[in-house]
């Protein structure tokens, strides 16, 4: 008999957050001209700049009253862009201040087309504006079975380990049960150790006469020395278990991302054609956590042939059900930590592609209520967060940001 590690009601309805929503957050455009943004970063380095990273391979920078003349890297020659695959995550290395490294993540042009590269750049000697294209170093190939579900977004936790979201290799209903399937990357949340630095007793590495575990290590055309295996990730003593993995049972995790306070990790992850996620995973856990899919899609039973009947999942937070006014793809947002709107403090904000909704949640609880702030219609690619933890959103080709007017 299955069991389940919470309990989510199965219909979320529109409930109100504390005290509703200030009458006057509103989105203020920023007035840029833009390519299909996909993600808005911050290099934690004081300076207050934007990074936008844009689907096609560029990444431009806005510096609090403009985009720059230049782009920061443009990277389009090496990008297979189109539909689902592009230039689709970027972030910057906590210590980017002193090593300049930031991280990509993309679909590969050329050879093994359409397969996603995790890769490292740097920003150039003479001009912190401007990266050198000629840094790339890969730290990891994920084949892809498909052209569509790549996830795309990647983080740095709290832990200061790199975390990247997969999809399930794409096509429909996961038929070849890759999201469950420990033998393969697509379909996880993974987590590896990308620091310069010399190991410490939790990095773990493939060769034996370094340490008694030897973990099976699935990322393709790594540079060697790139990346290691923290040991305290869960599946790194399974025999056959990819040891990168810390999550799994995902469909599509393209937008997610950390609480800045807490360290929670909530992702959302886009639904198969009846239900959109999102998912929870406090800063405590030790990963391994079964999110469902495709046994599940969100709180329900999909394809139970993909069961054993053992599973332990862990239940979505917000349970969303498609329909013609609810949207067909979760953009999964950011907890509110910014200074500016002590109204919405600690309130997580999410979309959705194809409805358009911008909700706050409550994150409180098995289920997470929530408010509509408004409905924009078709178009939310996403949220931003800046160094202060105030919050934008991806609409288009716009970028906006959330203010109390």
């Amino acid at each position: 008999m299955k069991t389940f590690s919470s309990f989510v009601l199965l219909f979320m309805t529109l409930n109100s957050c504390a005290g509703g929503l200030p009458a006057n957050l509103v989105r203020n455009n920023l007035n840029l001209s833009l390519s299909s943004p996909v993600t808005v970063r911050h290099a934690g380095d004081g300076t207050g700049r934007l990074f936008i990273a844009e689907q096609g391979g560029t990444i431009k920078i806005y510096n609090g009253t403009s985009l720059e003349a230049t782009n920061f890297i443009d990277i389009t020659s090496i990008v297979a862009s189109g539909g689902e695959r592009g230039l689709l995550g970027l972030d910057f290395d906590p210590d980017y201040s002193n090593n300049g490294f930031f991280y990509v993540n993309y679909t590969k042009n050329g050879t093994n087309f359409g397969d996603t590269i995790i890769a490292r750049y740097s920003v150039s000697a003479g001009n912190p504006n401007i990266a050198d294209p000629n840094s790339g170093v890969i730290i990891m190939r994920i084949f892809q079975h498909s052209s569509n579900h790549n996830g795309g977004d990647i983080h740095f936790g709290p832990d200061g380990y790199l975390y990247i979201g997969m999809g399930d290799g794409g096509g429909g209903g996961d038929t070849g049960n890759h999201a469950q399937n420990l033998t393969e990357l697509v379909g996880k949340m993974l987590r590896i150790d990308v620091s310069p630095d010399e190991p410490s007793a939790d990095f773990v590495f493939d060769d034996s006469f370094e340490t008694d575990v030897i973990p099976n290590t699935c990322g393709l055309d790594s540079t060697p020395d790139s990346y290691k295996v923290p040991a305290s990730n869960p599946f790194i003593n399974h025999p056959t278990a990819c040891a990168e993995i810390w999550a799994y049972g995902l469909r599509n995790p393209y937008r997610w991302s950390f609480d800045k306070q807490t360290g929670d990790l909530i992702i959302g992850d886009v639904g198969q054609n009846a239900f959109e996620e999102v998912n929870y995973q406090p800063a405590s856990s030790s990963g391994g956590e079964n999110y469902g899919w495709a046994c599940r899609e969100g709180a329900h039973d999909f394809n139970q042939s993909f069961c054993d009947g053992t599973e332990t999942f862990t239940e979505p937070v917000i349970d969303l059900p498609q329909n013609s006014n609810n949207g067909c793809s979760v953009m999964g947002g950011y907890i509110y930590r910014g200074s500016a709107m002590p109204a919405i403090q600690g309130l997580y904000i999410f979309s959705d592609y194809c409805g358009g909704e911008i909700n706050f949640a409550t994150p409180i609880g098995a289920t997470w209520s929530f408010d509509q702030l408004e409905d924009v219609d078709f178009g939310t690619r996403g949220f931003g967060e800046d160094e202060d933890g105030e919050i934008y959103h991806i609409f288009n080709n716009d970028i906006y940001k959330f203010i109390l007017n």
